[in-house]
């Protein structure tokens, strides 16, 4: 019977070797904690988690405390986890229940959490991304006297993966003129670890390493994504394919349309040029990528409806896969969508 379901399979076993790997580049007393926000890298944030605390990780970083709420729940109680997009007093009740520490973006927030609810918390100054944080003039007073409930001071690099960009040290250097021993401090996610110990400090905060993705060219492959072939046809040269007619056959042609599209998280700007592969060998995509199908030029590669094609896997990176869209492995994993057929291989 012919399967209409793609299929997403997560090697968990993979991204707890890809932890440890991370976690032995670490300097000598740096801690190495995990982020698996965006529903762990679209990977399923409470059956990664799970597998990064089998790994050794006991810190976790998500962006909203719904997330934190749903990783405490798979987790249990003893894993310390962050709030990265800071702090709101509307959600109280999450940072309560599902104790929940946030990192404090500004003086406001801070000044909310500390009359507040007042529990451990991180604050993160800016140190040259404008993007979030306290800027040096903000967090002096919180420098000066240190409020007993922060447990850790942080900071985010914007250009960590070109190892050669001049912001890197200017960022470190400005971070480390800002709050100095007394404080756990962290600055570096996986682009930033790999750059060496001078960027470590007490903690580290890797996030597409953990799923396979470069910067971290020692990463083993976690995601595997095939699709069924649904259909084949036969076309004359001059006949188009998909919408827009953007594809034309220069020569009799074999088609085959899978059962995935832009709604599965194979975005657009994949049309023109990406590659599937088909028993170990490459098939380029022919027209438009829709919604829930693509079309691909098998005309030298034997295939029947019901043969699997990867999209990622053995053969194709997710890097490989977002130069082919122009964008990074972060979005390609992101945005995988719900229909899948998903499968996890388990620690």
């Amino acid at each position: 019977m012919l399967s209409l379901s793609a299929r997403l399979s997560v090697d968990l076993n993979a991204i707890g070797r890809n932890w440890r790997k991370l976690d032995a580049l670490s300097a000598p007393d740096c801690e190495t904690a995990a982020v698996v926000k965006a529903d762990g890298y679209g990977c399923g944030a409470g059956v990664v988690g799970q597998a990064l605390a089998t790994a050794g990780a006991g810190t976790f970083f998500v962006a909203v405390p719904s997330e934190g709420a749903a990783l405490r729940d798979a987790i249990g109680a003893d894993p310390v986890i962050y709030i990265l997009g800071g702090y709101g007093a509307d959600q109280d009740d999450l940072y309560r229940t599902a104790s929940l520490r946030p990192v404090l973006n500004s003086a406001e927030q801070a000044h909310q959490w500390f009359a507040g609810l007042n529990g451990p918390c991180s604050i993160q100054i800016d140190t040259g991304m404008n993007r979030l944080g306290m800027e040096a003039d903000e967090f002096a007073p919180f420098a000066a006297n240190l409020p007993p409930g922060v447990r850790l001071i942080m900071s985010h690099m914007g250009n960590a993966d070109d190892p050669g960009h001049p912001l890197n040290e200017a960022q470190r250097v400005t971070f480390e003129g800002m709050f100095g021993a007394g404080c756990a401090r962290s600055l570096s996610a996986t682009a930033g670890l790999l750059l060496g110990p001078d960027y470590h400090f007490d903690m580290t905060r890797m996030g597409i390493g953990l799923y396979g993705g470069w910067p971290f060219e020692d990463a083993e492959r976690v995601v595997t994504v095939e699709a069924p072939i649904i259909q084949v046809r036969d076309l004359a040269p001059g006949e188009t394919v998909g919408y827009g007619a953007t594809w034309t056959a220069s020569r009799q042609s074999r088609i085959a349309t899978i059962s995935a599209g832009y709604a599965d998280g194979l975005i657009r700007y994949l049309s023109h040029g990406a590659t599937a592969y088909i028993d170990g060998e490459p098939v380029t995509f022919a027209g438009r990528v829709s919604m829930d199908l693509i079309s691909l030029d098998v005309t030298d590669r034997p295939c029947e409806p019901g043969d699997m094609v990867e999209l990622l896997g053995p053969n194709q990176s997710i890097d490989d896969v977002a130069k082919a869209a122009g964008t990074i492995g972060h979005e390609v994993l992101t945005a995988l969508g719900s229909r899948y057929q998903r499968t996890y291989l388990q620690p």
